[in-house]
């Protein structure tokens, strides 16, 4: 046999080698554990055979605790490009049969090679995260390795999507690269994210608490509102990111790509014509609503379990992606929190960077009083939802459905925060206050000296609701531009979406502003 082919052969048998990572025992457990290998993972998420594996050869260097003695070629991670619905993205894959995926220097400048890449072409970055954290024997150079990773993960937001999906443990400093990303996904069961572990937790605080109620992925998605989604398996997590892709654009100079749309743009929904209950405080789905208007009724929904007054998602307008954020009459009568108003800005801000449109259905009676929500700075998380919609310039859409009051009036979108086009139906009530609150203000003196209060500040509050719980009086200073139909909320939305496509507004030059944190 030539030296040649004797190469070709040493190449072949370091490329199986490397693709059974830990080895066949070590896969075998992961297995059991109801856990995907790194490469299956990819091979999940990438399109077919469109996956090219960089540094498939390289090894850890360190010499401590007889690590020399035991090392593996890929060294724990899985990196490279693909494509998913013939789009590039750049995507890295923790391999827990290696050292429990625990991240080495090199580890990390695999990791680091990949973000820098998706930084110069534009792309996407998708992590899946399997990891015991960082690799004790490396000490401090596994700690910068981390550092190195969540600078870059800084220096992309707002210039390529970064999607987490924890597929395994994620625990220590290993959690800042998703917490610093786009959007994190939890597969139930077998992931869990957290500071300090259970161990740890015993030992400080004397609370006694399992991995799964510490950092599970239930606890994060309806709790914390760390995971922005909680799937059945790793399976589904990873069809959640294909899901996802398929709404945003590849990086922040482009467009999300546009689908065909097949459901008719002046299609009417008679439901929406009787969907505002005659009693203002009898509640209604606002699902049912946004289900009416976008394309097919189809919605991703993002942090559904989480501030669960406040919805936000992405769908689809004529074939084009638009973001979605709506308060939710059934729960809390969609009033705003602290909670909801994180939630909320977070993700405006998102759809800001990535040239997302932003639909915005409200029906929203106020912020949620008492000490709680005072002493937890609800003034300052409501002011990060006003602060992202005053800051975004793509176009926004307002449509005020019932309520909309007082400061959470402003901090929908209103026309002063550069709304574009901002339509209400005819059962809006746009005012400082509802009736019944107005008049308490305004006429308790004139009641207390008359022989029926009750009376009078019953009549009072006809009056106030009749001059200014309604959205005429609004539209009468053009802070909403129209009144429309609910039957033809589709249409008009569709319209006012094509007219802003051309939109162009930026904002006063600066380092970056101070966003109330």
């Amino acid at each position: 046999m030539s030296t040649q082919l004797e190469k070709i052969q040493e190449l072949i048998a370091k490329r199986e080698q490397a693709r059974l990572g830990g080895g066949e025992k070590a896969i075998a457990k992961q297995h059991e554990r109801g856990k995907y290998t790194a490469r299956e993972r990819i091979d999940q998420l990438l399109d077919e055979g469109s996956f090219e594996e960089l540094d498939m050869f390289v090894t850890h260097r360190c010499h401590n605790f007889g690590q020399e003695k035991k090392s593996f070629l890929g060294d724990g991670v899985v990196t490279g490009y693909g494509t998913i619905e013939g789009r590039l993205v750049y995507v890295f894959a923790q391999d827990f049969t290696v050292f429990g995926g625990s991240l080495s220097e090199t580890m990390a400048q695999k990791i680091c090679k990949i973000m820098d890449l998706a930084m110069e072409m534009g792309a996407p970055v998708i992590g899946l995260n399997d990891s015991g954290g960082a690799r004790i024997q490396e000490g401090i150079n596994a700690l910068a390795g981390y550092a190195e990773i969540f600078q870059r993960n800084i220096l992309a937001s707002g210039v390529v999507p970064q999607i987490s999906a924890i597929l395994g443990p994620c625990a220590g400093g290993a959690v800042y690269s998703p917490a610093l990303t786009d959007f994190t996904i939890m597969a139930k069961g077998i992931s869990y994210m957290f500071l300090t572990g259970p161990k740890v937790v015993k030992t400080v605080t004397g609370e006694d608490v399992s991995q799964e109620d510490l950092g599970g992925a239930s606890v994060h998605a309806s709790k914390s509102g760390v995971a922005h989604f909680a799937a059945e398996d790793g399976e589904e997590a990873i069809k959640i990111v294909r899901k996802l892709f398929g709404y945003i654009p590849s990086n922040n100079l482009e467009d999300a790509p546009a689908a065909e749309c097949t459901d008719p743009i002046d299609r009417t929904e008679d439901l929406l014509n009787e969907i505002v209950p005659e009693s203002p405080n009898r509640p209604y789905d606002m699902y049912q609503v946004i289900g009416a208007i976008i394309d097919n009724g189809e919605f991703l929904e993002i942090q559904r379990d989480y501030a669960r007054n406040i919805i936000i998602g992405f769908a689809r307008f004529n074939g084009r992606s638009v973001g979605i954020v709506a308060n939710q009459p059934k729960v809390l009568a969609g009033v705003l929190d602290s909670n909801a108003s994180r939630k909320a800005a977070r993700f405006v801000r998102f759809c800001d960077a990535f040239n997302i449109p932003l639909v915005t259905l409200v029906d929203v009676p106020g912020f949620l009083p008492g000490t709680g929500q005072e002493y937890n700075g609800v003034i300052l998380h409501g002011a990060k939802l006003l602060y992202a919609y005053g800051e975004a310039t793509v176009p926004k859409v307002t449509v005020t459905l019932r309520k909309s009051y007082g400061g959470s009036h402003i901090v929908m979108s209103c026309k002063q925060l550069r709304g574009d086009m901002n339509y209400a139906w005819p059962s809006a009530e746009i005012a400082v206050m509802g009736g019944a609150g107005a008049v308490e203000v305004l006429y308790a003196k004139e009641a207390k000296a008359s022989d029926d209060p009750a009376k009078v500040l019953k009549e009072k509050e006809a009056e106030y609701n009749e001059l200014f719980c309604n959205p005429y009086n609004a539209a009468k200073y053009g802070y909403i531009d129209d009144i429309i139909e609910p039957r033809n909320t589709r249409f008009r939305v569709i319209r006012a979406l094509q007219q802003l496509a051309t939109k162009r507004v930026t904002n006063p030059a600066k380092k970056h502003g101070n966003i109330p944190l």
